[in-house]
């Protein structure tokens, strides 16, 4: 598939500064930003106050290390605006979280932030092998999720001509894919799988499309999925990546040119990896918990946010940049089985390597007396119903081994018919049930 790789000047130059020039432009942003905080929530005041720390004492990047976290807890315990730094009157829109383990996170945008926003969505499309002239097909969810609106400011700053979709409506989804064929999809990659499932549901060859690149995030997703998607969509699959708190899609994308993790745009996002269980401060290249600290936001600033994403610090490649690893999971996600930890996405990789099983899977925990027992359930690829029975418990048996012996986690393995598994529609799948009493 051809790529299409930027011309030098087609970057800003920001993309292409040396690493004195963007850390010079780091300590500046964010001395403002922890004073911005500290001047305007009372939250981090008092946080900072109890941590003994003042914006003040920042005189390094290095600095950044002494100040507190913030959690997911505190946006919640400051619900519904008690984050915001300037008035509410000032602030132009409010997404939220779904808010299914609690109070959703409120998070708030000014006009100047909601205009950053669309410019980094526009450097991550534009990375992604977007032009403008494009048509754009968006089918993440809009509303208070944010990555359907912020997709779409994105694309419009670059130029691109929007298909505002939204999710659901598979049927229709492919429809308007062959009607008015646009070049580029953003989507979640789980939902990206049903719209192929539709593609073959109708005759059509989701791979003979006008599709030739895919903007996949909302959610972690693996190689193995990358590689699927490729081949059966025909296109380039690029991971773009975003949380709501930070700000949503756009903290960091892909370039299609080398597909070798997310760029981090770290003239607007400080990021930090660190231990999950100490809270220290991890050199880049270990494997820890992603922490960002916004740099320019104005409405919702957030200092040090324990993203919960575990992943790598990478050198930069394509730009001038550090880039992540693949998300291999989120330290919230993670399931302790007999004391062995597993995440799904060590899963999903084993699934996919099986050639007659579909991508789509889910893992269910229960509780068998005193241990924990998980069934692994998964499904034929369409076109496989009526497939002997022992050849189908021979790919439970073969999947069953393999996750005992690179997972080192004894499970039941089920493999049902075609489309057994449950489907995601609009938002994130669902991959884990964990029917275990809290």
């Amino acid at each position: 598939m051809p790529v299409k790789t930027p011309a030098p000047g087609d970057l800003e130059p920001i993309e292409r500064a040396s690493r004195d020039e963007l850390q010079a432009l780091q300590l500046q942003r964010l001395r403002w930003s922890l004073q911005h905080a500290y001047d305007n929530v009372p939250h981090y005041r008092q946080s900072f106050e109890a941590a003994g720390v003042h914006p003040a004492d920042l005189k390094t990047l290095a600095d950044l290390a002494k100040f507190p976290f913030t959690t997911k807890k505190d946006l919640r315990d400051n619900y519904p605006f008690g984050m915001f730094a300037v008035p509410r009157e000032q602030v132009s829109r409010i997404h939220a979280s779904s808010g299914t383990t609690g109070k959703p996170t409120v998070v708030g945008y000014t006009a100047g932030d909601i205009d950053t926003w669309a410019n980094l969505v526009a450097r991550s499309l534009r990375a992604a092998g977007t032009r403008a002239g494009d048509m754009v097909h968006i089918a993440y969810g809009y509303g208070l999720f944010t990555g359907g609106l912020g997709a779409h400011y994105g694309a419009e700053r670059l130029g691109c001509t929007v298909i505002p979709m939204s999710g659901g409506q598979t049927e229709k989804q492919v429809q308007l894919i062959q009607d008015f064929k646009p070049s580029v999809i953003m989507v979640t990659p789980s939902y990206m799988q049903v719209i192929i499932e539709e593609f073959a549901r109708q005759g059509l060859d989701a791979a003979a499309s006008s599709l030739k690149v895919g903007v996949f995030g909302a959610e972690p997703w693996t190689e193995a999925m990358r590689r699927e998607i490729e081949v059966k969509a025909g296109l380039d699959a690029v991971d773009i990546y975003g949380l709501s708190e930070v700000m949503g899609p756009g903290v960091a994308c892909e370039c299609i040119e080398s597909k070798d993790g997310p760029v981090i745009w770290e003239d607007y996002f400080y990021p930090e990896t660190i231990d999950p269980e100490t809270g220290a401060v991890l050199p880049d290249g270990s494997e820890g918990e992603l922490v960002f600290t916004s740099l320019a936001k104005e409405a919702l600033p957030i200092i040090r946010y324990r993203t919960r994403d575990l992943t790598r610090l990478l050198p930069p490649t394509s730009r001038s940049m550090r880039r992540m690893g693949k998300i291999v999971g989120r330290s919230d996600d993670m399931l302790i089985i007999r004391g062995v930890n597993m995440f799904p996405t060590q899963i999903e990789e084993l699934v996919l390597q099986e050639e007659l099983l579909s991508g789509q899977y889910q893992i269910v925990v229960s509780r068998d007396g005193l241990l924990d027992a998980v069934e692994v359930r998964c499904e034929l690829q369409p076109g496989t119903a009526g497939m002997d029975p022992s050849a189908v418990a021979a790919i439970a048996k073969s999947l069953q081994h393999r996750i005992k012996t690179l997972v080192g986690v004894s499970t039941r393995v089920s493999v049902g018919a075609p489309e057994s598994i449950e489907r995601t529609l609009v938002g994130k799948a669902r991959r884990v049930i964990d029917q275990r009493p809290r």
